[in-house]
């Protein structure tokens, strides 16, 4: 069975950490992500890492995957989360960094920084992915493949995330045309296709769905991922506002709708 990771943003950005990995656990989850700036407040009250990773052991799961590096890293805000990044990897074995634009106007220098950083990500084992998101300079799946094939790294790939893939470009020939070693990172969820806040970033982290509650072709796009060969594990990533406010209901409704497809 395909890994499933609880991704950070399917809780609100500062939601407890004991109910987070709790929460994770019953629902089924075989690790979690974790922000980087909320890792960073952990580390502040001296519960991270050693008291982190008692409580991922009480439970039975781990810390997969580190969200977000901005700006592919090139900032100096970015450059400080990057370090954040490396401890994390160091002391939990994550897998996976998820890394977003925007990209700037020099295509050379993109990959050249997303090289870079999967150059330094290797060195603590990770596997890095780029996120595609329409509201800034990595609008598509196009966009994304280009700056991941100039930089030629085996440990760098394309996050796809059903989300920006259905409000986006909605291109799903050319995400079936991906190598499967290009995927690095699939974040699942649903939504209506009518946006129900006109603001992109406000709606994509406030108004999504569990699997099978909103109108996505969930299937066709599963079908167009696996044919794809990749073995990425399944990041369930549906934040919504409504939702967290029981978030034992919301996140078994998350684990309800993974089961409906998997």
């Amino acid at each position: 069975m395909r890994e499933l990771v609880l991704s950070h943003f399917s809780l609100a950005r500062l939601h407890p950490i004991e109910d987070r990995v709790r929460l994770a656990a019953a629902n089924g989850f075989d690790g979690i992500g974790l922000w980087v700036g909320h890792y960073e407040q952990l580390e502040r009250e001296g519960f991270a890492p050693h008291g982190l990773q008692e409580l991922l052991d009480q439970h039975g799961i781990r810390l997969r995957e580190i969200e977000v590096i901005t700006d592919l890293g090139t900032t100096d805000a970015a450059a400080a989360r990057v370090e954040i990044a490396w401890r994390m990897a160091d002391a939990f074995g994550c897998r996976y960094l998820q890394v977003i634009g925007p990209s700037g106007d020099d295509p050379v220098a993109a990959a050249n920084a997303f090289g870079d950083l999967c150059d330094r990500g290797a060195d603590h084992g990770l596997v890095l992915g780029i996120e595609f998101l329409p509201f800034n300079d990595i609008p598509t799946v196009h966009h994304a493949r280009r700056i991941v094939e100039a930089a030629g790294r085996s440990n760098g790939g394309i996050c796809v995330d059903i989300w920006h893939h259905e409000r986006g470009a909605r291109d799903l020939e050319a995400i079936a045309a991906l190598p499967g070693e290009l995927i690095t990172g699939i974040q699942l969820n649903d939504g209506t296709r009518v946006p129900e806040h006109p603001d992109y970033y406000t709606d994509c982290l406030a108004n999504r769905r569990a699997m099978g509650e909103g109108e996505f072709d969930i299937t066709a796009f599963l079908d167009a991922v696996h044919g794809t060969g990749t073995t990425a594990p399944w990041s369930l990533e549906v934040p919504n506002a409504a939702g967290w406010a029981d978030a034992d209901r919301h996140l078994a409704a998350i684990a309800a709708g993974i089961r409906r497809f998997r």
